[in-house]
């Protein structure tokens, strides 16, 4: 149980990642839906004279899929019994 709550947290982190590469790509959801994604690739024409349109989207992507992996792992820590038997 313990190690698919961890395992799980991987996954989320994995698809928002998926998402917003394939939506940057186009074959994400259809325009109406905000993606960050979309976004970035909107984005790209600005990039010389407005760098933000692209940079705050990718560090929010960025900082998701590291806190979730981190979620992931402080999980694992709290969660698995083996470890705390290393540790004493």
């Amino acid at each position: 149980s313990a190690a698919l709550i961890v395992q799980v947290t991987f996954i989320f982190a994995f698809a928002i990642l998926a998402e917003a590469i394939l939506s940057f790509l186009g074959l994400g959801p259809a325009p109406p839906v905000v993606s960050w994604g979309v976004i970035i690739s909107e984005g790209r024409q600005y990039i010389r004279t407005e760098p933000w349109i692209c940079l705050f989207p990718g560090i929010a992507i960025a900082l998701n899929v590291l806190a979730l992996n981190l979620l992931g792992d402080g999980l694992r820590d709290v969660l698995d019994p083996r470890l705390k038997i290393e540790h004493g």
